[in-house]
């Protein structure tokens, strides 16, 4: 297992099995970007791991269900299901807090994670944002 496979697998354990938003900023370069579905891009470690931290106090039994995972040189990528039951706030990318819904959700997505010297360097995160929504039982925001 190269060094983006250890890092990817870290990240999934200190998301989901940890839920350790300090673990998540060390995987990370401090100059490290993100990109997500909902947030846009984050810059730096701290900004990506307070995105993790909202999304695991939003879902605090997340779990991560692999389809499959590859490495290739310094990139590993991650797909599969990542799910949980709404027990906890809701904080949206315009900084409101909506109460948690009890909605169970599972969603399927796609993680890739470029490494140097052992950290994450870019990092990107795609799923659908729609079915997330919808699965939490929350409207769609309207488009800008």
């Amino acid at each position: 297992m190269g060094q983006a496979r250890e890092a990817m697998d870290r990240l999934t354990e200190a998301v989901t099995t940890n839920q350790d938003a300090e673990a998540v900023a060390e995987l990370f370069a401090e100059d490290a970007v993100a990109l997500t579905p909902e947030a846009g891009e984050l810059h730096g470690r701290y900004e990506i791991a307070e995105y993790w931290r909202r999304m695991t106090t939003a879902l605090p039994d997340a779990r991560f269900e692999s389809v499959s995972a590859y490495e290739c040189g310094d990139t590993a990528v991650d797909e599969g299901y990542y799910s949980g039951r709404n027990t906890g706030p809701v904080r949206t990318p315009d900084g409101r807090t909506l109460p948690a819904t009890q909605n169970a959700v599972r969603i399927r997505g796609v993680d890739i994670a470029t490494v140097a010297d052992g950290l994450i360097v870019d990092y990107r995160l795609y799923f659908d944002r729609l079915a997330l929504l919808e699965q939490l039982g929350l409207p769609p925001e309207p488009s800008s």
